[in-house]
């Protein structure tokens, strides 16, 4: 683990800050343009809490990385281990998608078209999800699909104190099979995906092997693919990714909180391998992951 560079402030913001934060101040205005500290080639390393720290202290982190690569898998995963909720504001959209509304609608179409959601909506929803949270008594969280814009970005950092962001990170050509390969179960509402990805090294990349994860028997007929993983759409996606995420990353990197994470396969050569440069360890995971 490298050494740390700098030390983040211990001063925490309780959700209910966000939230109240959210639901009533303005985006920001379009003629400040400035990202304090200003861009250098100079970049601060990430300082990942010791894990005696995580016992004690409700973690505010976010996951950044490709659509497909993963966020809400692994963001799951340390959600259930460190006992904070996960957000995905993906999860967020689909549920609102999937009501009866006029904004369904609206949304419906921009999804297809593999274009970002507006910020005046990603925030209503996020929102609205950390009131419901605060109502339950929920503190801390692991944000899945948030930040995407530097704007967004702006909007999170003058309400709350992120500790870290962890950018995950893949091949292009993987992440597309990985998409075309998603399946969701009808039934159970469980995610799988059959791609079967074993890809040579070349050309300088490595290669890489992910098994298909497959469902239960009794899923398996009852498989759906989602509207919106096709290939024009997923290619249309990674697009947009590299063209406005991507600015986020060198937004938190400047600041010393992004820590980069190359997958080197599938959750079970992954998993370990994160859970390491995060100083954790899962003392329930006996066996390689699979889900």
């Amino acid at each position: 683990m490298a050494a740390i560079t700098r030390h983040l402030t211990n001063r925490t913001y309780p959700i209910s800050s966000l939230t109240r934060r959210c639901l009533s101040s303005a985006l920001p205005s379009e003629t400040n343009n400035s990202h304090a500290p200003p861009y250098s080639s100079f970049h601060l390393k990430p300082r990942v809490p010791p894990p005696e720290d995580l016992k004690n202290k409700h973690v505010q982190w976010v996951f950044l990385g490709c659509p497909g690569v993963g966020k809400g898998t692994y963001a799951s995963r340390l959600s259930n281990l460190i006992g904070v909720p996960h957000i995905a504001t993906g999860d967020l959209l689909r549920e609102q998608l999937a009501s009866s509304t006029s904004l369904s609608s609206q949304l419906s179409e921009t999804v297809k078209q593999g274009q970002l959601v507006s910020d005046e909506v990603i925030i209503s929803l996020l929102s609205k999800r950390l009131t419901a949270g605060e109502a339950k008594g929920e503190s801390g969280f692991i944000l899945d699909g948030f930040p995407r814009t530097v704007k967004q970005a702006e909007i999170l950092e003058g309400v709350t104190e992120i500790d870290l962001v962890i950018n995950l990170k893949l091949r292009e050509d993987v992440l597309l099979e990985k998409c075309l390969g998603r399946r969701i179960c009808s039934q159970c509402g469980g995610n799988f995906n059959v791609a079967s990805i074993n890809i040579n090294a070349e050309n300088g990349n490595p290669g890489i092997i992910m098994a298909p994860l497959l469902p239960p028997a009794n899923c398996m007929s009852k498989l759906t693919t989602r509207s919106d993983d096709t290939e024009v759409v997923v290619k249309e996606r990674l697009r947009i990714y590299n063209e406005m995420s991507r600015p986020v990353e060198e937004f938190y990197r400047i600041r010393g909180k992004l820590l980069e994470f190359d997958l080197p396969g599938g959750i079970p050569e992954s998993w370990p391998k994160l859970l390491q440069a995060l100083n954790l360890y899962d003392y329930e995971d006996k066996q390689p992951a699979t889900a």
